[in-house]
């Protein structure tokens, strides 16, 4: 089995959706190995996005993830990371395939309701930076 992350976004979670986008990665065969709902602090979201540093669009997805709430997931299932990437469709919902998540509850390219790993390595490192071992099953 292979772990990825997912974060469900402040906007998904303002609007109520998060059950409905448990439901669509639960149905698609992922198991829940650590969640949580949790507030991210504008050093956490620097930190967790640090990769995205030099770019231009750095400061308002800072801005935007600190926003409000996130559901935090750590996820297993084999090929967790590519199932999980299609699952959650392309960045930019008018471009997501149609029963995606971001198709489903994403807004705009920037305002998409879910993030997802996009490596096994980046995975593992996300999951560590989000949860302690103890409350991850």
């Amino acid at each position: 089995m292979n772990k990825t992350y997912g974060m469900i976004k402040p906007d998904a979670v303002r609007k109520n959706f998060t059950g409905k986008i448990i439901d669509k990665i639960l149905d698609a065969g992922f198991k829940v190995r650590g969640m949580k709902l949790m507030q991210m602090s504008v050093e956490q979201a620097q930190q967790f996005y640090a990769v995205h540093k030099e770019r231009p669009f750095y400061g308002e997805l800072v801005e935007y993830i600190t926003s409000g709430p996130v559901v935090a997931l750590a996820l297993e299932k084999n090929n967790a990371v590519s199932d999980y990437r299609t699952l959650l469709g392309a960045t930019d919902p008018l471009e997501a395939a149609d029963g995606t998540i971001r198709k489903l509850y994403g807004e705009s390219k920037a305002v998409n309701a879910i993030h997802g790993s996009d490596s096994d390595e980046n995975a593992e490192i996300e999951i560590n930076f989000i949860f302690n071992q103890n409350e991850l099953i």
